[in-house]
């Protein structure tokens, strides 16, 4: 069954198209990644299945009471109350009932007809029935696991939504969807925000759920780990795939190289074509067959292989710098607190010239805050931080 059918889509942003007579449908099982550089309309696509952008042509056709939830990249807005409470009250339909059970309650108080009291007091039988199956489908429990699988501390639950961070904010509104659990959901680089734990608990979460996916992500391995189908923005347009990311790169470059063959053994035609036309063209005896060479040629001509081009891509190129010391930085007995979390505690560190280091670790225990201290943006607490001659 499709969830969503898109026919002809057609965008433009000034003369550029994005979207120039795309077509595809999205099934209730799909898992689709969607890929192609920075700027080609990934987010924006997104943002037309999700309702949040209009089309310039083409239509847009989502099933019957279809359930999307779509995370974007950046999350302006919160909401109020608790963390725990704003992912309960995510769910749309439950504040419904609820409204629904203290009308009837009144109702039920205030009516005299027995058959009246009947009537309410079935509905009051099967509204009891709805909300219980919703608080089992939604429950508190849930809500839970999935702020605990994003690493949310279980201290956290009862803190003000408002006063968590923006990448913080951002987990939160993720825990909402997932919680949810649409038919549909529509997720813009879900993992920037999150750490390696939380990345491999939203991974396995993901791939246990049941609802539709479609996948914007620059992490290839959890790209891979959770597709089986790719939309790419191609030179040519907007292209599906069979398979992961990783079949898709095979697929490509397959598609390339045929089209290479194809193209140079057209050209080796066209240049025997010619060849015979040139040499035979002043023969009487062979204006007939001149004749047949020059339709082929034609032909040719209109049926040319055209070779795909490529996307541009930016190139940087860093200028000769001079020469520093073996060692470019280190720190010696370096401390820094806040308030009552203390993250380092006589943090010695040293780097070597030319050394490519990863700093790892769960959000919050300094990973930032050394690089600033490092970058000089932000003092220590104590400790000293030298580096060589010449570094920049």
């Amino acid at each position: 069954m499709s969830l969503l059918v898109a026919d002809g889509l057609q965008l433009f942003f000034a003369d550029r198209p994005i979207l120039a007579d795309a077509s595809f449908r999205i099934g209730a099982d799909d898992r689709i990644g969607l890929i192609g550089p920075n700027g080609t309309g990934k987010s924006t696509l997104l943002k037309i299945l999700a309702g949040k952008q209009g089309m310039d042509g083409g239509t847009l056709t989502r099933s019957k009471n279809l359930r999307i939830g779509y995370l974007t990249q950046d999350i302006l807005e919160v909401g109020t109350g608790s963390l725990l409470e704003n992912v309960l009250r995510s769910v749309p339909g439950r504040a419904e009932l609820d409204s629904e059970l203290a009308s009837l309650e009144t109702e039920l108080d205030a009516a005299t007809d027995p058959d009246t009291m009947t009537e309410i007091a079935h509905r009051l039988a099967e509204l009891h029935h709805e909300i219980l199956d919703f608080d089992t489908i939604f429950s508190q429990a849930q809500a839970e696991r999935i702020l605990s699988g994003l690493s949310f501390k279980t201290s956290d639950f009862e803190r003000p939504v408002e006063q968590f961070s923006g990448g913080w904010r951002m987990r939160a509104a993720l825990a909402s969807l997932l919680f949810q659990q649409p038919d549909l959901l529509l997720l813009d680089e879900p993992t920037n925000h999150l750490d390696l734990p939380s990345v491999a608990w939203l991974a396995e979460f993901l791939r246990s759920a049941s609802h539709a996916l479609v996948l914007v992500c620059h992490d290839r391995e959890f790209l891979d780990r959770q597709v089986d189908r790719v939309l790419s923005f191609e030179p040519e347009g907007l292209r599906a795939y069979r398979g992961n990311y990783s079949s898709y790169k095979v697929q490509r470059l397959e598609e390339e190289a045929i089209l290479q063959a194809r193209a140079e053994n057209q050209e080796r035609e066209r240049k025997r074509l010619e060849r015979f036309i040139d040499k035979n063209r002043a023969r009487t005896n062979t204006a007939k067959l001149v004749q047949s060479r020059v339709k082929k040629l034609d032909k040719l001509d209109e049926e040319k292989v055209e070779l795909r081009g490529s996307h541009s891509r930016m190139r940087v190129r860093f200028p000769p710098t001079p020469s520093t010391g073996r060692v470019v930085v280190k720190t010696e007995g370096l401390t820094k607190s806040f308030g009552d979390l203390k993250l380092y505690d006589n943090l010695d560190v040293i780097v070597p010239r030319g050394e490519r280091v990863v700093l790892a670790g769960v959000n919050g225990v300094g990973k930032t805050t050394l690089l600033r201290i490092l970058a000089g943006d932000l003092p220590a607490d104590s400790g000293t931080v030298t580096y060589s001659a010449n570094v920049r």
